[in-house]
């Protein structure tokens, strides 16, 4: 049997590449199975018109109150809009230590402002160096600035390690304008372990 070194060397290109894409594939896989989700917030997003609005971040705090990791935050105030707007999420900015993040860090957790949709971010109980965090207290923290210096304040605390359970979520509010409370709605927090 004669056989085209061409498509031979082609042949040869495609297997290697196939085998590489299963190896990726099942390295995936293995490390969402070692990670399973440890907590999710899902909530309803409806974006506001105008300017000054529509910024939001998420992310868990240890007992202490000390920064463990951010699951998101809007690409605008995350990029540097907070130097000129600094009541944009204020308390992300500082917790995250943003001026002193590097551009990956701010990149591995920003993303561009959602529309008008419901939204749900999972924690796999990791810090923010991927890191697996032991057992104990934690709290989802959601902050939303609404517009301008008013702002809104989610806050759920958790024990990790106890199994499934549907956490309490508290809100407060800042600032006098109540027509952009619309803007986050529907805060629900479920522990998976």
């Amino acid at each position: 049997m004669l056989y085209n070194k061409g498509v031979m060397k082609k042949l040869f290109f495609i297997l290697i590449l196939s085998a590489l894409v299963l190896s990726c594939t099942s390295a995936q896989q293995q490390q969402v199975s070692r990670h399973p989700a440890a907590a999710e917030i899902t909530f309803t997003f409806t974006r506001q018109s105008g300017s000054a609005s529509n910024q939001y971040a998420v992310w868990i705090e240890n007992a202490q109150g000390q920064h463990v990791k951010t699951l998101y935050a809007t690409r605008w105030t995350a990029a540097g809009g907070y130097r000129s707007r600094p009541s944009s999420i204020p308390i992300w900015v500082s917790i995250f230590n943003l001026a002193n993040a590097s551009r990956d860090q701010v990149d591995a957790v920003s993303g561009v402002t959602p529309g008008t949709n419901t939204v749900t971010y999972t924690w796999d109980g990791t810090d923010s160096r991927g890191a697996l965090v032991t057992n104990g207290d934690y709290t989802l923290v959601l902050e939303g600035t609404l517009r301008w210096e008013n702002q809104v304040l989610y806050r759920a605390p958790f024990r990790l390690g106890q199994g499934a359970s549907t956490p309490q979520v508290s809100v407060q509010y800042t600032g006098d304008s109540a027509a952009e409370r619309g803007m986050i709605g529907g805060v629900t927090v479920k522990v998976h372990r």
